[in-house]
């Protein structure tokens, strides 16, 4: 019994999120090896050799993988899948994109945003947004799963020893093809890795309020800027700022929600949180029910006062 886990990487740097697959991967075997799949990502292969508890790095190196896209790398992890009961990437977009293909591929059942390792076949996962838990049985002969990073802490990144192994790249015949990608380049810590977050909602009315009072506040803080759904669909923020079940999953040691209301969706997405604070002006606002800390407050009046305060 042994495990593979799809290293998430940009061809320069082992992601966070990795760690946290590879946490879970322990969990399910003893034996654990890690595919970095790219183009010369050489650096994030050698990060991987220094994981903890890794047993083997496989790498595969070609210019069709440069990009991630989901068709290559879901047929170069089918290449070497009969070797393995355990099939781990973390529940992020792009393990998200190529996992499905994976498990439809091999006809089995994808265990998805699995919370909790059980045994080596039995999970948890949360369903109808986090309001109830699903304890879930597989008896696939290959297991599937995309990790929900919150649920397990990572995996120390020294420590290992790792063997390298090359891996013959899968000749790509799909159709698809990388056209571009638009990126929101920031020097803040990534919204999924930061351990400060401070998101704002609806409730600040306009982008131009969201720059002039939650900007300032995450600067005081060192944090990373989140939105709810509400304040990305209004086109205050890009996207990439969205927290929520729809979103991006965090679990930072602060998370400051600013004028957010705190639908199920965006709730789902942030609650495991180790300190919430709100402030909403709303005293019945649901935020308030998940909250370690709220303010009742207008907030154009109290962030101001409390970005001075922390300054």
């Amino acid at each position: 019994m042994s495990a593979l886990v799809i290293a998430e990487h940009d061809n320069l740097s082992l992601k966070v999120a990795t760690l946290n697959a590879i946490a879970a991967a322990l969990q399910c075997s003893p034996e654990v090896d890690v595919l970095v799949a790219g183009s010369n990502a050489d650096a994030v292969v050698a990060a991987a050799t220094q994981v903890a508890g890794v047993r083997k790095v496989i790498h595969a190196d070609a210019p069709s993988l440069a990009d991630q896209l989901a068709e290559p790398l879901a047929a170069q992890i089918l290449a070497i899948a009969g070797h393995y009961t355990h099939i781990l990437a973390p529940a992020t977009a792009n393990g998200k994109n190529v996992l499905p293909r994976v498990a439809a591929k091999l006809d089995v059942a994808q265990l998805s945003d699995v919370t909790k390792v059980i045994s080596s076949d039995i999970f948890e996962r949360p369903i109808y947004a986090g309001n109830a838990i699903a304890t879930v049985q597989s008896v696939d002969p290959i297991k599937v799963i995309t990790v929900r990073t919150t649920g397990f802490d990572p995996v120390s990144s020294s420590g290992g020893s790792a063997a390298i192994e090359k891996q013959e790249v899968t000749t790509d015949t799909s159709k698809s093809s990388f056209v571009g990608r638009e990126l929101t380049k920031s020097n803040r810590p990534e919204l999924t890795a930061a351990k400060i977050i401070v998101s704002g909602g609806r409730g600040l009315g306009s982008g131009e309020k969201y720059q002039e009072l939650v900007v300032p506040l995450a600067d005081a803080l060192g944090a990373a800027l989140g939105a709810s759904r509400a304040a990305v669909d209004a086109g205050y923020v890009p996207n990439d700022y969205q927290v929520g079940q729809t979103g991006k999953i965090v679990a930072p040691q602060l998370y400051v929600a600013v004028g957010i209301s705190g639908a199920i969706q965006h709730l789902a997405g942030m609650k495991d949180s180790k300190v919430i604070v709100a402030i909403n002006k709303d005293p019945d606002a649901p935020i308030f029910s998940v909250a370690d800390y709220g303010l009742v407050a207008d907030l154009f009046t109290a962030i101001p006062e409390l970005t001075k305060a922390l300054g």
